[in-house]
């Protein structure tokens, strides 16, 4: 199969259809191995899939690390996607704190360029809105860094439509990435109509439902410590067996067409419009293949209909996240 592309803004960015969410290689899943994420790594290159995305707080630090050292010697075969914005003391991040100014910004780019190995960041996205900071202020700070050549693109992760439009009046927006998939979709009302008013392209995250929509979903008391659905809000008590009978259609379309049901949660999202990339995250070679092969399934109008309809706003009981990371999304 071939991977096609997508472009993403205005500006000349163009990646795979599909990328490759790199956190859980690091932090959120379960023990790292690195071999098999190395593997993963390679592999997706095999495959056409040329879109990473990490973060400075993945780990933190590890992620990218990891990467930099998996891509020794092939920096022009990759796009790179890294994230500023939140506060570290001692080599550990602050809870949620933010910190966006240009001087932390600054920072955070000079220590992503050494742990990906590179003389610079294909695609940087503020992680979390900063509301002690303008988003002017963001946006010429990473402005400056694109004329340096430290930066070639500017992204927001996670911010809602007055920010969206103050920050791209300073300087161009390439892509915002935010969760949107099946699961979850906030964004259809306000944010993806603006996107397409501006050309600004769509990088979802967790496009998968966290998990739950590529099928054997557990409760979150049978994850262990440490595992990130173990406290999510829509894998708990009566919230997941709500979502369990929502996502049956997904199955069942999945079923119909003989192919996995992640996969028909990601042939959705392709067919939403050509400016969106999702970044399913996975660590295993297994499920990134299974993942990229998506793109070569069709959806014909009446499927997507009974997928739109059975999954709308309000389908999905809990909120994503629990109330402490809720309150860092500019919403």
């Amino acid at each position: 199969m071939t991977l096609g592309k997508r472009r993403l803004g205005g500006q000349g960015l163009e990646v795979s259809a599909i990328g490759l969410g790199c956190m859980g290689m690091s932090q959120s899943y379960g023990p790292a191995d690195e071999t098999e994420a190395v593997a993963t790594l390679d592999r997706a290159i095999d495959l056409g899939c040329n879109f990473f995305d990490t973060a400075e707080g993945y780990g933190p630090f590890t992620n990218e690390e990891l990467l930099g050292r998996a891509f020794r010697g092939r920096r022009d075969q990759v796009i790179l996607a890294t994230k500023f914005g939140f506060r570290f003391e001692n080599g550990r991040q602050v809870g949620a704190e933010t910190d966006s100014s240009p001087a932390a910004i600054r920072r955070a780019v000079e220590g992503s360029l050494k742990r990906l190995q590179t003389d610079h960041i294909d695609l940087l996205y503020q992680h979390r809105l900063d509301r002690k900071v303008p988003i002017e202020d963001v946006a010429g700070t990473v402005g400056e860094l694109v004329r340096e050549g430290k930066v070639l693109y500017f992204g927001l992760s996670e911010v809602g439509a007055a920010n969206i439009r103050r920050a791209h009046a300073v300087h161009p927006i390439s892509a915002l990435q935010s969760e949107y998939s099946l699961w979850e979709r906030n964004l259809e009302p306000d944010i993806i109509p603006l996107l397409r008013e501006l050309d600004i392209g769509l990088v979802p995250f967790c496009p998968l439902g966290r998990g739950f929509l590529a099928g054997g979903a557990r409760r979150a008391e049978e994850y262990p410590e440490g595992y990130t659905r173990r406290i999510d809000p829509r894998y708990q008590a009566d919230n997941f067996d709500a979502n369990a009978r929502a996502a049956q259609i997904v199955f069942d379309v999945a079923a119909g067409k003989g192919v996995k049901p992640g996969q028909i949660a990601l042939a959705w999202l392709l067919h939403k419009g050509g400016n969106i990339a999702p970044i399913p995250g996975t660590k295993r070679r297994l499920f990134l293949e299974e993942n990229v092969a998506a793109a070569e399934i069709r959806l014909d109008p009446a499927e997507m209909r009974t997928l739109d309809d059975a999954l709308a706003t309000g389908a999905i009981s809990g909120n994503r996240y629990n109330d402490f990371v809720m309150a860092t999304i500019d919403r």
